[in-house]
């Protein structure tokens, strides 16, 4: 399964937001999950074996309890694939950085006033 068909998905990438502030325990998870989602455990199970089976998170168990956590690599190869689209985005933000700026001088005490009184 490549990168974004699991990051398509809005179960696992919640599941992953969760797993970005550490390793958590399965029942934690679908606590969160079913509560946003309002779908079953046995769904959000298949979602956990999505994430396995595609690298983007491991588990390990602690006597019955299952713990996940992210696996980085496959976010990595993501990264790098969006990467390739960087400049696009750059170049817009750089405008937007500059307009907010041009704003905030108009609207600064300090600064003349653009309107004139009669």
């Amino acid at each position: 399964m490549h990168a974004f068909d699991v990051l398509g998905d809005p179960v696992r990438r919640r599941i992953l937001e969760l797993l970005a502030d550490g390793e958590q325990l399965a029942g934690a998870i679908s606590e969160v999950v079913r509560a946003e989602f309002g779908i079953s455990p046995p769904a959000v199970s298949q979602h956990l074996k999505v994430l396995r089976e595609s690298g983007f998170a491991t588990v390990r168990a602690e006597g019955t309890r299952r713990l996940y956590a992210v696996q980085a690599d496959p976010l990595l190869a993501a990264h790098s694939w969006l990467e390739r689209f960087r400049p696009f985005w750059t170049q817009r933000l750089d405008a937007l950085a500059t307009e907010l700026a041009r704003g905030r001088r108009r609207t600064s005490p300090d600064s003349p006033s653009d309107s004139k009184e009669s």
